[in-house]
């Protein structure tokens, strides 16, 4: 079992995204996710989230909120607990990153990027101002299987 974070980092219309294509034997290859990382030992979900951001990006965030708990179970990895948030605030100047190229997104173009299915029902999700939830996806290989809402099967 895997503990990490996901943040969409929002500025205006756009968010933050990274297209993971540099490091080798990732999960994540030539998808575009949000920016994140696994826990450190002792690591707060917000501790994750401050850490990974500035490693990543060389942002360092000032305004951000929990969203939701996404519980991901495959045939093929760990099940993993990502901590989901969003943030509007941050300052810093961005930086290369060494997992991917980092280019900022329109919103309505999101889901024309490669992605993991089950992460348009979560950017929904975000778009609707969802208060918080949990979100269970269930992969097969990269087939999304199924997907529980807030304990409810959608």
């Amino acid at each position: 079992m895997i503990n990490t974070t996901l943040c969409y980092i929002q500025r205006g219309e756009e968010y933050l995204m990274l297209h993971r294509v540099k490091k080798e034997n990732d999960l994540n290859k030539d998808k575009w996710i949000g920016i994140g990382g696994k826990f450190l030992d002792r690591e707060s979900p917000e501790d994750c989230l401050l850490r990974e951001v500035e490693e990543e990006t060389g942002l360092i965030l000032t305004d951000y909120r929990y969203r939701g708990i996404v519980t991901f179970v495959s045939d093929r990895w760990p099940t993993e607990y990502m901590h989901l948030f969003t943030a509007d605030g941050f300052t810093g100047e961005l930086k290369e990153c060494d997992e991917g190229v980092l280019e900022w997104v329109h919103r309505d173009r999101l889901l024309e990027l490669p992605h993991w299915e089950g992460d348009a029902i979560f950017l929904d999700l975000l778009q609707q101002e969802a208060p918080f939830f949990s979100l269970k996806v269930c992969y097969e290989g990269d087939r999304l299987a199924g997907a529980v809402l807030n304990g409810r099967t959608i």
